[in-house]
Parts: structure tokens; sequence; C-alpha cells
């Protein structure tokens, strides 16, 4: 039961960061650095997680998460302000990869 509600808490906070992602590509100045720090971050997560995974195995790997995807981001799509703006990107991309769990259920 605590893992389920680990997972809910989880999802909540990915889906309320790719809202802010949404928001904040709405931007024409800030859209592409956003995409491209959003793939960097799906990228390494994908690698790490592999083909298949779980909501679970997603949300553990959700913990510390902030320090692994400032590191892709710096790596493969730095830009000033990347800092601002690691929180709500690196949540959109668990949000979008969490579609891709083999439990997954809207």
């Amino acid at each position: 039961m605590i893992l389920r509600a680990v997972v809910e808490s989880a999802r909540l906070d990915w889906a309320a960061g790719h809202g802010r992602f949404t928001e904040a590509a709405q931007d024409p100045g800030r859209a592409d650095v956003l995409h491209r720090q959003l793939a960097a971050v799906t990228e390494h997560l994908r690698r790490r997680l592999g083909d298949v995974f779980t909501l679970a195995e997603l949300a553990d790997a959700y913990l510390g998460a902030e320090r692994w995807a400032a590191i892709a981001i710096d790596e493969q799509a730095p830009a000033p302000g990347s800092d601002r703006d690691l929180a709500f990107v690196t949540d959109a991309a668990f949000q979008l990869t969490s579609r891709h769990a083999v439990d997954y259920v809207p």
C-alpha cells in the first residue's frame, strides 16, 4: 500500500511538472531549449530503465533524478537558466516516460 501511495504521489508531481513544461514551452524564445532538455532527460531515463519497466521502477528512478538529469542536460542541452527549469523538465520527462510502463493506466 505504501508503494502505491509513493507511485501515485510521484505521478501527481510528474503531471504538474508536465503542465508547467507545456506552459513554459509556449514561449517561442524558450521552446527549442526546453524541448532539447526534455529529450536529453528522457533519453537518459530510458537508458536507465530499459525497454520494460513498471511505474514503481520509474518512481524509484525519480528519487535523486534531479542530480543525474542536471548532468544529462549539461552534457546534451546546456543553456543559461537551465537550473531554473530542471524540476519541471525532469517531471515532464517522467510523465511522458510513464506512458510506456507495462502497468500504465491513464
